[in-house]
């Protein structure tokens, strides 16, 4: 079995005009977010062994707030294709060149590729589940979608097992 966890970046700051979109930091509720989601992570046993994050400071940074939650040593690629905003392909070709030594796979991206991406993966679920997801993948959600057999060169029809956002951790929306 292949696990494939989909990661959006936290909360973003938008208060430096002029700032590149590449640098733009997290706000405090975004560290706050992506913390909560490391812990989660750990608690539902679904730590990866690899993750595949965007170059751009708000994803690097939501990986920096994760990682103590997870609590052990994860090899980390910073690559550009996830600093992408399109229809999610390139999200799915960097997960599917993945070697099968890898069980669980995370991707610290954007959107909208990163909702593009859960979005044509998850073929099967929970119906609540999935139009959950499909109505808002805010800043900080995470879709963990499994594939029953086969390696990461023919991911396809996946199941979305959960799609957490940072409220169902009680994180509050204001900074």
């Amino acid at each position: 079995m292949r696990r494939l966890l989909l990661l959006r970046h936290a909360k973003s700051s938008w208060a430096t005009p002029g700032l590149d979109d590449r640098d733009r930091p997290l706000t405090k509720r975004g560290e706050a977010a992506a913390a909560a989601i490391g812990k989660w992570i750990t608690e539902h046993g679904l730590v990866p062994e690899t993750v595949l994050c965007s170059p751009a400071k708000r994803a690097r940074e939501t990986w920096k707030y994760v990682a103590p939650g997870i609590k052990q040593s994860v090899a980390v690629t910073f690559l550009e294709d996830i600093y992408d905003f399109g229809n999610g392909g390139k999200l799915i070709d960097a997960a599917s060149s993945q070697p099968d030594t890898i069980g669980t796979l995370m991707i610290v991206g954007h959107n909208p590729s990163m909702e593009r991406a859960a979005r044509r993966l998850s073929q099967m679920g929970d119906a609540k589940l999935i139009a959950r997801m499909e109505k808002k993948y805010p800043a900080a959600a995470l879709a963990v979608i499994e594939f029953p057999t086969g390696g990461w060169s023919e991911i396809a029809k996946g199941t979305l097992r959960h799609f957490i956002r940072p409220k169902d951790l009680g994180v509050s929306a204001a900074d």
